[in-house]
């Protein structure tokens, strides 16, 4: 039986990414990976494929609605929706292509099949075949990630009734999508379809959208997805679904009891992603388990069995591919004796809709819980030179600062480019600059970049310069 520095199961973002790094502090690592590609729920029917979806609706829209104030003249652009699912197969293939090579590259082993704990230190592999092999492992880090949630009354047929993965897959542009579902899949797959010409229903039990992110954020989302063929129900718990065959009947009581029911010709069901622990046989390792079927570790994201981590989705915390990443390079790291850190409130949250959004540390709703004294400053896109060249007017930039110290507690920004702005507000963020700081660094112009520090500038006593 080969015997390994390092077992990792699932090969995710968490998990590949913590091979690469146990390879190169040159411990002899292997990874395991129960389908045929590697990277995950990401790479194969999360983050990626979607964001290829949510990019190609995005050029179909602005050819319909803005191609024509630009000075381009086209006749009127048709959705040909199999040749978008072929090209996000085609990112998705050449990216898991990617992430074998890395492995390759890095000499890290690739076992193919489910693993599963025969104690503590032994690893087996059942293949597709139904063969196993038995490896060992001085350690072994959990990273199996994480499956759409799903509602014992709710029917998922994966057909009518669908998630996540089988949106990524459809036939056709629906002509009705009923989201059962207001968070960041829900808004992402909803706009990708509502672009497309699909009329698109939101239900959703809180009373916003993105009700995890700033509140601002939720509403001036709600402004754009308004702009398409939308409607929404907020505080309206879903009752029941069912599928007639050609249509779906979901039904949803609001907040004074009164049913609603909508008929469309899919359900999307989005109402977030529970830990994927199946198979692991985590009791034979003696390996503890706590609520909502996480796994349960201290700091150094170590189980109760010392030399057994757990990483990403499978443990507490924000299920985003960075944040496994981070914890990734963490265990691997301190499996090689070396002391590393992460900041788990600047790990940015991002929603890739157009305009996107995107956040990182202190809500406003938070610093109001905690009774910290703060100040607010926010600055629109439609004040900004770039932004009005390529007509994405829509959103702002809102930094919340300590009252008194001035130090920037959070960035919130609905606007082009979101995703890549609020690095430059992790980064701030990790040095523990001011809003002062941040206003007093010079911004290429035109740039959409100068929001933020507009909106410093509106937080350091409401000196925006273009406003």
């Amino acid at each position: 039986m080969t015997t390994y520095d390092v077992v990792i199961i699932g090969s995710g973002p968490g998990g590949y990414v913590a091979a690469i790094r146990c390879a190169q502090l040159g411990l002899q690592t292997a990874i395991i990976e129960k389908y045929n590609t590697l990277g995950g729920t990401c790479l194969n029917v999360g983050c990626i494929p979607s964001k290829a979806l949510l990019d190609s609706s995005e050029h179909f829209y602005n050819a319909a609605h803005s191609f024509k104030e630009h000075g381009i003249e086209i006749e009127a652009p048709k959705v040909n929706l199999a040749q978008m699912i072929k090209r996000k197969a085609d990112v998705v293939q050449q990216t898991s292509g990617g992430i074998r090579f890395l492995m390759k590259k890095n000499k890290v082993a690739e076992y193919n099949g489910i693993g599963s704990f025969v104690d503590k230190n032994t690893v087996r592999i059942t293949k597709v075949d139904g063969t196993t092999e038995d490896i060992g492992a001085k350690n072994v880090i959990i990273a199996t990630g994480s499956k759409p949630t799903v509602l014992p009354f709710i029917p998922v047929d994966k057909t009518r009734v669908i998630t996540s993965t089988e949106a990524l897959e459809l036939k056709e542009v629906p002509k009705h999508l009923i989201v059962i579902g207001g968070g960041v899949i829900g808004v992402e797959l909803g706009s990708v379809y509502a672009r497309l010409g699909a009329k698109v229903s939101f239900v959703e039990f809180a009373g916003s959208l993105i009700p995890t992110m700033d509140g601002t954020m939720g509403k001036e989302l709600l402004k754009v997805m308004k702009k398409l063929n939308t409607e929404f129900y907020f505080k309206h718990k879903v009752t029941k679904v069912e599928n007639l065959g050609d249509t779906v009947q979901v039904t949803a009581d609001d907040e004074n009891g009164k049913p609603v029911t909508l008929s469309g010709d899919y359900c999307l069901v989005s109402i977030g992603r529970s830990p994927y622990t199946k198979g692991l046989a985590l009791e034979n390792a003696g390996v503890e388990m706590e609520e909502r079927g996480r796994i349960k570790v201290n700091g150094h994201l170590q189980t109760n069995v010392p030399h057994i981590y757990a990483i990403g989705d499978v443990v507490r915390g924000a299920m985003l591919a960075h944040k496994a990443e981070e914890e990734g390079v963490l265990v691997a790291e301190t499996i090689a004796g070396q002391k590393p850190h992460i900041n788990y409130n600047l790990i940015p949250g991002v929603v890739y809709t157009w305009p996107e959004v995107a956040s990182v540390g202190a809500t406003e709703e938070a610093l109001k819980a905690e009774g910290r004294a703060y100040k607010t400053g926010s600055f629109p896109f439609k004040a900004l030179g770039r932004a009005r060249a390529s007509m994405d007017l829509d959103g702002l930039v809102k930094v919340l600062a300590d009252k008194n110290t001035d130090e920037i507690l959070g960035v919130h920004i609905i606007g082009p480019r979101a995703a890549d702005m609020i690095a430059e507000a992790v980064v701030a963020m990790e040095f523990r600059a001011s809003a002062e700081d941040v206003s007093r660094m010079s911004h290429a112009h035109p740039t959409f970049t100068e929001a933020l520090k507009e909106a410093c500038l509106a937080a350091t006593d409401n000196r925006a310069l273009h406003v």
